[in-house]
């Protein structure tokens, strides 16, 4: 399938599926990676060593920062995959170098939880 690339680069893992948005700065342990609000889908799940597949980030534009603690403490996801690409991710990315691609919606929800892909943000596609 075919994405428009955000942030370049490539990654292979399994996917991780989140319906809602993501607040990264509120919602994500920066140290360990999990998720840790409480009512959110992927609730307690670790975005560590996986393709992070979810509508789009909220919240405070500090939510950058903690997408590059992630990265730092060897918790962040290898890549990114999205509907709309909001500041907040792109940028976090961006300082992160995580590849970020945007979807179709076709395309974004005919992924799921555990299916092996390559992000390939260098030619704008997944395998």
């Amino acid at each position: 399938m075919n994405v428009k690339v955000i942030v370049r680069g490539r990654a292979e893992g399994a996917v991780l599926c989140a319906r809602h948005p993501i607040n990264f700065l509120g919602g994500i342990d920066k140290k360990t990676g999990r998720v840790r609000d409480e009512k959110h889908d992927l609730f307690g799940k670790f975005l560590g060593d996986k393709i992070l597949v979810f509508p789009n980030g909220v919240g405070s534009s500090v939510g950058a920062y903690t997408i590059y603690s992630l990265m730092y403490n060897k918790a962040a996801p290898l890549a990114m995959v999205c509907l709309h690409a909001d500041i907040t991710t792109a940028s976090g990315c961006a300082i992160s170098n995580i590849p970020l691609v945007v979807a179709e919606r076709k395309d974004y929800e005919s992924l799921r939880d555990g299916q092996k892909i390559v992000v390939d943000a260098l030619e704008g596609k997944i395998l």
